[in-house]
């Protein structure tokens, strides 16, 4: 397990407690990625061309990776190919930034062609915007592991271009795949919930819980990473409810393309479920409920959400009450709910079932044989039989989608 030094520069503008989270949530990345973290080092200043910190503090640094025992250096902030070469030039080992850790971590946790394809794409997306600079600096003296690339010709940035171009393709195959998938899901008659939310909300765990589940939940960063979709029976309504990976704040436009095939679990879902951590302050609350919006506001086009507050059983009925004043507009429909000990179930089963795609009630008259037998049974099937009536012929009261009601009146006028 290597042995790391977290470095973060804060923005002037940034306040006390803003840069304090910034660099938990970097430790916490630090160790989903099975590092072992033995020190840190901030400065407050703005941010230095050459190295992002003082020269003065990478000297430090230096010094601190010699009496710690360090194997590398963790920048929070993003860092260009010349800060990464000079950092890593003066300090003699490994430099990487918070947005190379998560792909070392996204590529740990890929095990389908899908996630594999979409971590490739987003390293050399990452990589692209330094190629011409990586050439030119492993030119001047080789650096073996120098962004972990070794050593390039000059066709480097063409070679990423081609292979960026390839893995879209493939991607955009796998796009079209999960749109006809999902036509295909409502002419069955399901509905799509998808659970969103920044990462370590609770949203694997509420998962489980409402599906009877057991997908992995740990107490670390991105522990899922590829959507998992059961099915549910909501009063009568079918439901498939994907559980998705979580957002992180500041993840570069980049990053969101490449995952795109991922996200779009939740951006083509009929009803999205933002998932947000209710023991945690007001102001990091309000922080990742923003950073979601940010994620998903230009791609969902509509789609209702229903705001979920977790883990209650950590708070009081009056600090729960708070955090709702506190968070307002961002959260719609809030419900409330602990998956520990099952509270607010009801109530968000009954917000879910409020905020699905609508369907009409409507009767249909069917011929009292074995073909209006077979044609009730499609109707259990395909929507909500609320009546069957047994006379000179059937009457069925029931609740369906549009077209199995234009289908209903369609086969009851030929018969």
């Amino acid at each position: 397990m290597k042995r790391v030094i977290l470095v973060q520069r804060n923005c002037l503008t940034n306040g006390e407690s803003k840069n304090i989270r910034q660099l938990i949530e970097l430790q916490d990345l630090a160790i989903s990625a099975n590092y072992t973290v033995v020190g840190d080092v901030t400065q407050t200043r703005r941010p230095d061309r050459k190295y992002q910190i003082g020269r003065g503090k990478v000297e430090e640094l230096a010094l601190m990776v010699i009496e710690l025992g360090a194997d590398g250096i963790i920048f929070s902030n993003q860092l260009s190919a010349t800060q990464i070469y000079n950092i890593s030039e003066t300090c003699k080992c490994e430099v990487i930034d918070k947005f190379q850790l998560i792909l070392e971590i996204f590529a740990e946790r890929a095990t389908t062609k899908r996630a594999k394809l979409q971590v490739e794409l987003a390293k050399f997306q990452y990589e692209l915007p330094k190629a011409k600079a990586i050439v030119s600096l492993l030119k001047k003296e080789e650096r073996p592991g120098f962004m972990g690339l070794g050593s390039y010709e000059d066709s480097y940035e063409q070679d990423l271009k081609s292979r960026i171009s390839r893995i879209k393709k493939e991607l955009a195959s796998v796009q079209k795949d999960n749109e006809s998938r999902r036509i295909k899901r409502h002419e069955h008659g399901f509905s799509i919930v998808a659970l969103a939310g920044y990462t370590s909300a609770g949203k694997s765990t509420l998962f489980n819980a409402l599906v009877d589940e057991d997908v992995h939940v740990a107490d670390m960063l991105f522990t899922t990473l590829l959507p998992t979709t059961r099915a549910l029976n909501i009063r009568g309504r079918r439901v498939l409810l994907t559980d998705t990976v979580g957002f992180i704040e500041d993840l570069p436009h980049w990053m969101i393309d490449a995952f795109r095939s991922t996200l779009n679990e939740i951006f083509l879902a009929d009803v999205i479920l933002l998932v947000v951590d209710a023991s945690e302050s007001p102001d990091i609350m309000r922080k990742k409920l923003d950073t979601s919006y940010n994620t998903l506001w230009e791609q969902i086009k509509g789609v209702p959400i229903i705001t979920v507050l977790s883990k209650i059983d950590r708070i009081t009925g009056d600090e729960l009450k708070e955090q709702l004043e506190n968070v307002g507009y961002l959260a719609p429909n809030p419900v409330a709910v602990s998956a520990k000990n099952g509270w607010g179930f009801a109530e968000l089963k009954t917000e879910i079932y409020g905020q699905l795609p609508k369907w009409k009630r409507d009767t249909v008259s069917l011929p009292m044989s074995e073909y209006g037998m077979s044609i009730v049974s499609w109707l259990f099937n395909e929507g909500i039989v609320h009546s069957i009536n047994y006379k000179d012929r059937i009457i069925v009261d029931f609740e369906a989608r549009d077209e199995i009601i234009l289908k209903a009146g369609i086969i009851e006028k030929k018969r």
